[in-house]
């Protein structure tokens, strides 16, 4: 804990100091934005083709204000976030924004452009498994390291936007991270019930070393940076559903820091989770889905059936406690190892 107090230390000092240029102009990476304007460009990745580049945009507003990044296209199928990016950059006038806005509108373009899900066909890597990433390390560790230090260090807050992948039908909800720190923890309880998604996940991961830290929220939260992971879409639709979700969430988010003018949404009841669990295939096969996402299901429930190529039976998945069916894979296809479904428990407090 001391070092995470630490950590937020120092995260208030570089904080101070970007507030204290806030009226110039900001630069992330090679893109520049002054006062009530804005800028895109692509932040460059080492040694990565154009194909690889991460396309952002600067918002600067006229006043002064924090800077909150939102990070779309970790996953490259999860399109709903992606296109409610764009929309957000677009509907936002700088001169009545307060703080600066980066929105990175695809992080892993590799995985967009090659429509895979998880994983980058690149170097086979989950980007977000990839974290703080490493500038001389394979592509996926590249595109992580730029957005480590052209982004995430340089917010005040970050939201990693994610949906359900290709393959998973998901009932929308947020991971909130709990760490410890009262007063740190209620500035990210704050941010997800802004965001107005009524499933919320309390995540209660213990704050990894910086160099360590894996996943995209958890490389903001070592760095005493609040940060939270939504779920807002599912099987790489982009339906204007979810897409909508995405957008209402990021603009209240924006109106609760103060950057927008406006009331903030008021606060609608949440269904309070907790103690998930992602159930993984315990061979590769073919799943055939029992519950759906949202569903209620019992401790032992049956969640699926995992059949070999000829529909013979391996397994049948059952629910590890009672609890809500987060996602669902929705597609035959899985390898052993990765998800089947995620369940967390109702929070009892």
């Amino acid at each position: 804990m001391r070092f995470f107090l630490k950590l937020t230390v120092f995260a208030t000092v570089l904080a101070a100091v970007f507030s204290g240029a806030q009226a110039q102009e900001i630069q992330i990476g090679g893109i520049k934005a002054g006062p009530a304007s804005r800028a895109t460009g692509f932040l460059e990745v080492a040694g990565g083709d154009p194909d690889s580049h991460i396309p952002v945009s600067v918002i600067r507003g006229a006043g002064e204000g924090p800077t909150l990044a939102l990070i779309g296209g970790t996953h490259g199928y999860e399109y709903a976030p992606i296109i409610a990016l764009q929309q957000v950059g677009r509907m936002l006038d700088p001169s009545s924004l307060s703080g600066t806005l980066i929105i990175v509108h695809v992080a892993n373009m590799p995985s967009f452009l090659g429509r895979t899900i998880y994983y980058s066909p690149a170097d086979g890597m989950n980007l977000n498994r990839a974290y703080p990433g490493n500038p001389e390390g394979s592509l996926s560790e590249r595109i992580a390291y730029t957005i480590t230090t052209q982004v995430i260090e340089k917010a005040d807050y970050v939201v990693d936007m994610h949906s359900g992948d290709g393959n998973e039908a998901l009932r929308p909800y947020i991971y909130m991270p709990r760490t410890g720190d009262a007063e740190f923890d209620e500035k990210i309880r704050d941010m997800a019930l802004a965001f107005d998604i009524d499933h919320i996940v309390i995540d209660e991961r213990a704050v990894s070393e910086p160099d360590r830290t894996v996943f995209t929220d958890m490389t903001a939260l070592s760095r005493g940076i609040p940060a939270m992971t939504t779920e807002a879409g599912q099987l790489g639709s982009s339906d204007p559903h979810w897409v909508d979700i995405n957008v209402n969430g990021a603009m209240n988010l924006m109106r609760h820091l103060d950057m927008l003018p406006g009331e903030e949404l008021p606060v609608e009841p949440k269904v309070w989770l907790e103690n998930y669990q992602v159930v993984t295939s315990p061979e590769t096969g073919v799943f055939q889905p029992k519950v759906k996402d949202g569903y209620a299901i019992a401790e032992g429930g049956v969640l699926g059936e995992l059949v070999d190529f000829f529909g013979e039976p391996i397994a049948t998945i059952r629910a590890p406690f009672s609890g809500v069916v987060n996602y669902v894979i929705a597609t035959p296809p899985v390898r052993k190892g990765e998800p089947l479904a995620m369940v967390s428990e109702w929070a009892e407090n």
